[in-house]
C-alpha cells in the first residue's frame, strides 16, 4: 500500500466525486479510447462511454454521439482525461434523467467544462463595462495602477488576469477582506509555481464569497480562456452590486412587503428577485401597468426604466424620454438621467435595446445603490432586526450555505433556512456525497405546493441520515419543514463533517477499508508540525492555544515549508494580533489548494467545528499532493484515543 500512486487529477473538486477505484477504471476507459494516432477525441468517446456501468442499457452511443454534439461541433479535437470526466458525469446526468422519466436538460454541464475542444464567444460589450468597472475601482491599487487603464478593446485584460494578481484583487473589492493581501504574489514576473498559488488563492476565495466556479481550474487561468474569465467576472462584479439587497444591510427594504409572513418570504428571496420586487414596487405607485419579471426582454423598450428613474428622481424627471419613440434614442436619454445620480454607465443604448441580462441587471443594481427611494416606518424594521439571527448562527449559515453551493449541485442556496425546507437542496447534497442514497422516484422537485410533499422530501433526508449514522434523535422530516434551525445546522454539521471524513478515507484508505475518526485528523496534526521542528501542540479542536494562530501557521509551514511568510506573522498575543494572524492563516490555506468557509473570527473564538473543518482540509491537500506513508497518519493514542469521533467536536445529540 506504501508504494500506491492513486490517479491525480488536479481540478480538486472533479477529484472529490470519484472514489479511486472509479477513477482507475475510468482512466482505462480513456486510454482504450484512444486512436491510431495515441489520441482521445470527442468523436471516440461514444463505443466506449456506452460500455461505462452507469451508461449501459441507458444511453446508446448513438445517444451519446448526439448529446456531444449539443455541446460542440468539434468532434474531432483532442481532449484530456478530465475533459474525458467530466463529459462523464454530464452523460450520467443525462442517464437518470431518462431513467426517471424526466425530460433532458437541453444545456449541458459540459458546455461549461473545461476542454480544448469547445468554442465560446464572449460579449465584447459585457466586456467593456467590466473592464470599466475594474478601471473605476481598483485605478488607485499600489500593485495594479501600473497596469490601469485597461484597454477594452484588446487582449489587456486576458493578458493581466494570467499573473493572478487581478481577479484577487477585485474579489476583495466585492467583499472587502475576503483575501489577506499579504498572501497574494505580488511580484512584477512571478513564477509558474507562485502564478498558480495566486490562480488557487482566487478560485477558492471565489467560492467563498459565493461564486460557482465548479467548471474552472487554475489551467483556465493560467490561459486566461475569454469566455471563463468573464464569466468569473461577471460573478464577482454581480455580488459586489447586489450586496445591499437584503434587509442587514437596507432595513428599509421591509417596505416592500405588508406583514410578517411576508417579510420571512422576503428574507429567503434571491438578491436579483429582491432588485426586481423592488423596482416593481416603485414602478406600480408611479402607475405603470406592466410587470417587470427579468432583466432582459421586459427593459427593452426602455418604458420601465423611464418610469422608474422618473419617480426616483422627480427633480430630473421629463416626459422627452417617454415621448421619444427610436428605442435606442430612448435608451440613451436613460442612461443620461441615471448619470444625473452619479450611477455608472454599466450599460451602453445597445445594451438596452438588445436586451442583456447582466448588464441591465447591474445598471438597475446602480441605480438602487444611488437612489432607492425607500423610507420604511421604523415598526417594519425594528420587526426586521429582530428575526437576525445571532453570530454564530448566522455564520454557520453563511458556511454551509456556501458548502452546498461550492459542490455545483442544481439548486443556488440565497437563504439557507428558508431554502432547505422543501427538502429538495438537501436530496441533492446526499446525492452528491453519497451517490444512490436518494430515491428519486419518491422526491418531489420545488415548487411543491401541497405540503405533504416537503415533509415526504425531508422525512427522506432524515432516513438517509441515519443510514449514514448521523446522530438523529427524535428528528423528524417536519422538523426542518418547520425552519427549525438548531436542528438543520446540526444535521448540515453532519453532513459537512461525512464528506470530510470520505474524502480522507477515499483518498487514504480506501483499500483498506479504515475509518478515519477526528482524533486521527489531530493526531496526524500535531505529528506532522512535531515533524518539521515545531514546538506547538494541542489537545482537542477547541484548545484555547488555537486563537492565536500559531499552531495552524506551524502546520501549513509543515505540509509545505515555502507557503508562509513568518516576516508578516504576529505573535498573536493582543486581539488585533489575533485575527492578523487568523485572516493570513485563512488565505494562505486557500492558497495552497484548501476549499474552506470559515472566518476568522472562528479560529479567534475556537469554533472547534469550524476548526476541524480547517485542519482536514489542510489534511487533505497534504496527503493529496505530498503521497504520505501510512505512518504519517498516527494510530490514537492517549488522550486523544479516548475520543469518540462525537467527543473531538462536541458532537451534540441532535433532539428537539
Amino acid at each position: 500500500m506504501s508504494g500506491f500512486v492513486g490517479v491525480v487529477v488536479s481540478d480538486q473538486w472533479l477529484h472529490s466525486q470519484f472514489t479511486q477505484v472509479e477513477l482507475r477504471g475510468l482512466h482505462s476507459s480513456f486510454v482504450s479510447a484512444k486512436n491510431d494516432s495515441g489520441k482521445v477525441t470527442l468523436g471516440d468517446l461514444p463505443p466506449v462511454m456506452c460500455k461505462l456501468k452507469a451508461l449501459k442499457d441507458i444511453l446508446t452511443a448513438d445517444d451519446i454521439s448526439q448529446i456531444l454534439h449539443e455541446s460542440s461541433s468539434h468532434m474531432s479535437e483532442e481532449i484530456d482525461f478530465e475533459s474525458f470526466l467530466r463529459a462523464y458525469l454530464d452523460l450520467q446526468g443525462r442517464a437518470t434523467a431518462k431513467l426517471g422519466n424526466t425530460k433532458l436538460k437541453t444545456s449541458s454541464s459540459f458546455l461549461k467544462a473545461r476542454t480544448t475542444t469547445i468554442r465560446h464567444n464572449i460579449s465584447e460589450s459585457e466586456k467593456a463595462s467590466y473592464v470599466a468597472h475594474i478601471n473605476s475601482f481598483l485605478r488607485e491599487d499600489k500593485f495594479l495602477k501600473d497596469y490601469l487603464p485597461i484597454d477594452p478593446s484588446g487582449n489587456e485584460l486576458f493578458e493581466l488576469v494570467k499573473g493572478g494578481v487581478l481577479l484577487c484583487k477585485l474579489i476583495n473589492v466585492a467583499v472587502p477582506g475576503t483575501i489577506d493581501e499579504r498572501a497574494i504574489n505580488t511580484k512584477k514576473v512571478v513564477n509558474p509555481w507562485e502564478r498558480n498559488e495566486n490562480h488557487t488563492l482566487c478560485l477558492n476565495s471565489a467560492k467563498a464569497i459565493g461564486c460557482t466556479v465548479v467548471n474552472i481550474g487554475t489551467q483556465d487561468l493560467v490561459e486566461a480562456r475569454p469566455h471563463l474569465v468573464v464569466g468569473l467576472i461577471s460573478q464577482i462584479i454581480k455580488i459586489q452590486l447586489l450586496a445591499d439587497l437584503n434587509l442587514k444591510k437596507t432595513p428599509q427594504l421591509v417596505e416592500l412587503v405588508e406583514d410578517s409572513k411576508d417579510v420571512e418570504e422576503l428574507l429567503g428571496l434571491a438578491p436579483e428577485k429582491v432588485l426586481l420586487k423592488w423596482m416593481n414596487f416603485h414602478l406600480k405607485k408611479a402607475g405603470y401597468k406592466k410587470q417587470v419579471n427579468n432583466f432582459s426582454s421586459d427593459l427593452k423598450d426602455g418604458e420601465a426604466y423611464a418610469h422608474l428613474l422618473n419617480a426616483l428622481a422627480p427633480e430630473h424627471g421629463t416626459t422627452t424620454t417617454l415621448d421619444t419613440k427610436d428605442p435606442t434614442e430612448r435608451a440613451n436619454l436613460i442612461i443620461e438621467q441615471a448619470e444625473k445620480l452619479d450611477c455608472k454607465r454599466y450599460v451602453t443604448p445597445q445594451d438596452i435595446v438588445e436586451g442583456s441580462p447582466n448588464l441591465n441587471l447591474a445598471f438597475v443594481a446602480q441605480i438602487f445603490q444611488n437612489r432607492n427611494g425607500l423610507s420604511a416606518d421604523t415598526k417594519n424594521i425594528s420587526f426586521a432586526e429582530m428575526m437576525e439571527d445571532d453570530a454564530q448562527t448566522s455564520r454557520e449559515e453563511r458556511c454551509f450555505r456556501l458548502w452546498i453551493n461550492s459542490l455545483g449541485t442544481d439548486t443556488y442556496i440565497n437563504n439557507l433556512f428558508d431554502n432547505v425546507r422543501t427538502g429538495w437542496p438537501l436530496l441533492e447534497v446526499l446525492d452528491k456525497i453519497a451517490p444512490g442514497s436518494v430515491n428519486w422516484k419518491q422526491a418531489t422537485k420545488p415548487p411543491i405546493k401541497m405540503p405533504f410533499r416537503k415533509v415526504e422530501n425531508c422525512n427522506q433526508v432524515i432516513r438517509i441520515g441515519k443510514e449514514l449514522n448521523f446522530s438523529l434523535v427524535n428528528v423528524a422530516g417536519n422538523d426542518i419543514v418547520q425552519g427549525n434551525k438548531k436542528l438543520i445546522l446540526a444535521f448540515l454539521w453532519q453532513l459537512m463533517r461525512f464528506t470530510m471524513l470520505q474524502l480522507l478515507k477515499n483518498l487514504r484508505f480506501h483499500a483498506q477499508g479504515k475509518e478515519i475518526t477526528d482524533a486521527d485528523i489531530l493526531n496526524w496534526a500535531n505529528k506532522k508540525v512535531k515533524s518539521a521542528g515545531r514546538k506547538s501542540q494541542v489537545e482537542s479542536f477547541k484548545d484555547k492555544s488555537l486563537s492565536n494562530g500559531t499552531f495552524f501557521l506551524e502546520l501549513l509551514s509543515a505540509v509545505e515549508p515555502r507557503v508562509v511568510n513568518w516576516s508578516v506573522v504576529t505573535k498573536g498575543e493582543t486581539d488585533e494580533d489575533k485575527k492578523l494572524n487568523a485572516t493570513y492563516i485563512i488565505s494562505v490555506a486557500r492558497k495552497l489548494g484548501c476549499s474552506i468557509f470559515l472566518l476568522p473570527e472562528d479560529i479567534i473564538e475556537v469554533n472547534q467545528k469550524m476548526i476541524l473543518t480547517l485542519t482536514a482540509s489542510i489534511m487533505y491537500w497534504s496527503l493529496q499532493h505530498k503521497a504520505d506513508t501510512p505512518e504519517t497518519i498516527p494510530e490514537e493514542d492517549n488522550a486523544a484515543s479516548d475520543e469518540s469521533p462525537a467527543a473531538a467536536t462536541d458532537g451534540e445529540n441532535v433532539s428537539p
